[in-house]
């Protein structure tokens, strides 16, 4: 039976693939436990990692068919262990780990597939990509993170929105509202999404770990607690790595910064 999600490592880089094209890589427990596995034996041997999906879709979310099996007509089916949600730790693995992640959206990015990408820290969408959160047409509700990470990105009146009433967002729509950073034509989302992780693989570690688990727990603070956990960290002492790149700017050895197009 072939692996649900493929992982093989670049130099540096980790290519992390959801795997079930035939299912339009929905995410049922087996395929969100092989993702927290590889997420945790990635750890810190990369320095940054690109999330895709194989086939014609990112993610279409949840495996509903799953779901319906574990259904009762009172609810949900009765577990003997309760352990903390398994969407919950695996997403925030991603979203506060070792390595900053960028995600190569395509096609479908759908209810949980949307909870996903959201926790990554860079998108990326082709022009194919479409953006959802049908919940309220199914009966459930988001369970991936979303009424915390998506909201955040898109607000609650665009999240309601879509939510209550079906609406799709195309990927300059999703980029409009942040959810994408970047969109490219069709088919060149993984090799942006490469390209990025190579420049972001190039900084120095403290400071991607600073901006992936600092930078969004300041968010969450008050303004002078922000400030105060800013203050903290900028007075970490910083890797020798730090200091010479500082010497490579002040010398001039370091490339210019060039005016964007």
């Amino acid at each position: 039976m072939p692996a649900l999600v493929t992982y093989e490592v670049e130099d540096n880089i980790a290519l992390i693939g959801l795997n079930r094209p035939d299912k339009r890589n929905a995410m049922n427990d087996a395929l969100l436990m092989e993702l927290r596995d590889v997420l945790n034996d990635a750890g810190d041997k990369i320095d940054a990692a690109v999330l895709f999906g194989h086939g014609q879709n990112f993610s279409a979310g949840l495996d509903l068919a799953e779901l319906s099996k574990r259904l009762t007509p009172e609810g949900q089916a009765p577990r003997k262990r309760r352990p903390r949600h398994l969407w919950h730790s695996t997403f925030d693995l991603l979203a506060r780990g070792n390595f900053p992640v960028v995600c190569a959206l395509h096609g479908a990015t759908i209810g949980g597939g949307l909870e996903l990408a959201s926790a990554a820290h860079i998108r990326v969408a082709d022009e194919t990509t479409f953006f959802g959160l049908p919940e309220g047409q199914r009966g459930i509700f988001v369970g991936g993170g979303g009424s915390v990470r998506t909201q955040r990105i898109i607000g609650y009146p665009m999240m309601a929105d879509m939510m209550l009433t079906g609406r799709l967002l195309t990927a300059e729509e999703g980029s409009r509202c942040g959810l994408a950073q970047y969109v490219v034509p069709a088919g060149e989302a993984f090799a942006k999404a490469k390209a990025l992780a190579r420049v972001i693989a190039s900084n120095v570690p403290q400071t991607n770990w600073m901006i992936t688990n600092v930078l969004p727990r300041i968010n969450d603070l008050s303004h002078d607690d922000g400030l105060f956990m800013e203050y903290l960290n900028t007075s970490m002492t910083r890797p020798p790595e730090a200091l010479k790149r500082l010497e490579d700017f002040l010398e001039k050895r370091a490339p210019a910064l060039a005016r964007p197009e």
